[in-house]
């Protein structure tokens, strides 16, 4: 398994993270495998949400009632969680995130969050207000780092003018048929061509730029919840050829190989697993560190439908 430093810092951490969205209808040792399986592939990263599960901290409750980290040392994990989406709107008030994260810690049964995400933007937010709420947490011991997901540069840089402390996380959607964050890039100033329009203002320039460690969410998905593209020959025909005879070459699964596009770019970014089958997370696992070489990195891209102009 990749690891990662993340700058600043020595947070040593897997270039695969295990999500945890979908466990709140798992039993105790079902959670309790999923979690030893991860680990026993390198996986150290574990990412939560307050809003995962039927209700509020639903997941990160199954989590910790069934003592799935009670096996290992709190610092060999990093546990991470999200906070700001409530029923129909976004919250980044400082009583809501301060109440959020102690019923998060509660739920989770753990003292602290290694890293705290602000999970999509609020339009209403005041940094000024986050900031307060970071410090506190903060200084408490509660969280030790920060971050954002589902963020613009210009919504980063307009917290980072408030927050003492530096944001080391954005995590954003990203999979082979769903990435905007390199196609644009690739296809700049293509006028004409849909794929030159800047759909995220920069987000991976910026990232690099800033010492941002990038997490991909849904990294199997074909768009915004349309379905796993892995497999499905009706939609992704030429991508699925691609994707059969590559898991061939370097003996993984086709899901490795998507894992593997997403591992090789140098912005060194994560990939969030969201299984809860132990079988596809040691299949995923398998695809931290394959060499895609650039032809072959490529050649996915272009077999999802981007342009290499």
């Amino acid at each position: 398994m990749k690891t990662l430093t993340f700058p600043g810092t020595d947070l040593v951490a897997s270039n695969v993270i295990l999500g945890l969205m979908r466990i709140q209808s798992l039993s105790d040792e079902e959670v309790r495998t999923l979690v030893s399986t991860a680990r026993d592939a390198g996986i150290n990263f574990f990412d939560h949400a307050d809003i995962y599960g039927k209700d509020r901290h639903g997941c990160e409750k199954r989590f910790g009632d069934a003592g799935a980290i009670a096996a290992y040392d709190r610092e060999e994990v990093i546990l991470q969680s999200k906070v700001g989406i409530r029923k129909g709107w976004f919250d980044f008030s400082k009583e809501h995130i301060l109440t959020s994260v102690d019923e998060s810690l509660v739920a989770l049964q753990t003292d602290y969050l290694d890293i705290l995400l602000l999970h999509r933007p609020d339009t209403l937010v005041e940094p000024d207000e986050v900031a307060e709420a970071f410090d506190t947490l903060h200084s408490a011991g509660k969280v030790r780092h920060f971050g954002v997901s589902n963020h613009t540069p210009g919504q980063v840089e307009l917290l980072k003018r408030s927050l003492n402390q530096p944001l080391l996380v954005n995590q954003v959607q990203l999979s082979i048929p769903h990435a905007p964050l390199f196609a644009q890039g690739i296809a700049a100033n293509m006028a004409g061509l849909d794929q030159s329009i800047d759909r995220d203002n920069g987000i991976l320039d910026y990232s690099r730029l800033n010492g941002i460690t990038l997490q991909a969410w849904s990294p199997f998905q074909g768009g915004f919840f349309t379905g796993v593209f892995v497999g499905d020959r009706d939609k992704f025909p030429e991508l699925n050829d691609l994707l059969d005879e590559l898991a061939e070459k370097y003996d993984v699964t086709p899901s490795g190989i998507a894992v593997a596009w997403i591992t090789r770019h140098p912005a060194n970014i994560q990939v969030v697993l969201g299984t809860t089958k132990p079988e596809r997370v040691q299949e995923s696992a398998a695809g931290s560190e394959i060499p895609l070489t650039r032809e072959e990195w490529y050649g996915l891209f272009r077999a999802a439908g981007y342009k290499v102009p």
